[in-house]
């Protein structure tokens, strides 16, 4: 998902190939030129500058190697710190309890239903048996969705037709779990707006109520800065801990996921590229 951003700063890099040493003057213009780079690839602007003035000081404060030419070393340097913006190594799905209850949240349209059906795919690989609970109760399609994802990746999906109370079902979905042997319960929530008070009240008390072992977030990755302003609201509410980013296999230019990890300081820890119940990876 980072193919145009590594081709952008590959040119920035050129400034300096060929110079015989690092100077304020060629680090000045290639910082530049990254920064440029991370705010076109929909990195937010605050972000990047972090980001560069880290790399700057950071260029600046090393004592270059008469073997190693800049270009190499700011390219070294620019990497380290975009793996350590992104949190360094992945960041496993927390699975424990009994059952261990994993929540998903988000926007509408963020492709939270079609995660969670991957996610009981991904899980079930590990030889678990999980329970998809349909708690989206104003979304007249999203209980059939679910019930068809479920089907595709042979996992049971839990409905309640007749209740409106997410609180209830997922408690009931639970209760449910524990006397048929369910290892793993993902909850999957109704699409909410952060400024909606009354939604976010219903999630904070759904996440209250069940107490689950993982919250995580699902994003749709061409939404761009707003997908880091959105993260930050949910996570206030939330304290989620961790990020699904979706989509990715689209007109996305991969920037939110460097800018979510920096802002609210919690990692990405799956990426979905498709439609297949297979197209799901962790991140890293």
């Amino acid at each position: 998902m980072f193919d145009s951003l590594s081709t952008k700063l590959e040119k920035a890099f050129k400034t300096l190939k060929g110079q015989g040493s690092i100077t304020e003057i060629n680090v000045a213009a290639t910082i530049k030129e990254i920064r440029r780079a991370l705010v076109d690839a929909d990195v937010n602007y605050k972000v990047a500058k972090e980001v560069t003035d880290k790399i700057k000081d950071e260029a600046m404060g090393r004592d270059v190697l008469t073997a190693v030419s800049p270009g190499q070393l700011m390219t070294k340097i620019v990497y380290d710190e975009l793996t350590l913006l992104m949190g360094g190594e992945k960041q496993d799905i927390v699975i424990k309890g009994d059952p261990a209850v994993v929540l998903l949240s988000g926007l509408q349209g963020s492709g939270k239903t079609t995660f969670a059906g991957k996610l009981a795919a991904f899980i079930k690989k590990q030889n678990r048996t999980v329970l998809l609970v349909a708690c989206d109760v104003y979304r007249p399609a999203a209980i059939n969705q679910l019930q068809v994802l479920g089907e595709q990746v042979g996992v049971e999906v839990y409905a309640e037709t007749e209740n409106k109370n997410p609180v209830e079902i997922s408690r009931n979905a639970i209760e449910y779990a524990r006397k048929n042997n369910k290892k793993v319960v993902i909850i999957d929530t109704a699409g909410r707006l952060a400024v909606d008070e009354q939604m976010m009240s219903e999630i904070e008390a759904v996440k209250r109520a069940i107490n689950p072992s993982e919250t995580l977030f699902v994003v749709d990755s061409m939404t761009g800065q707003d997908a880091v302003n959105t993260a930050k609201t949910f996570n206030d509410r939330l304290n989620f801990d961790g990020v699904v980013l979706t989509k990715l296999d689209g007109d996305a230019r991969g920037g939110a996921a460097l800018s979510i990890r920096a802002v609210v300081e919690k990692p990405i820890k799956f990426i979905s590229t498709g439609e297949k119940m297979e197209a799901l990876d962790m991140f890293y």
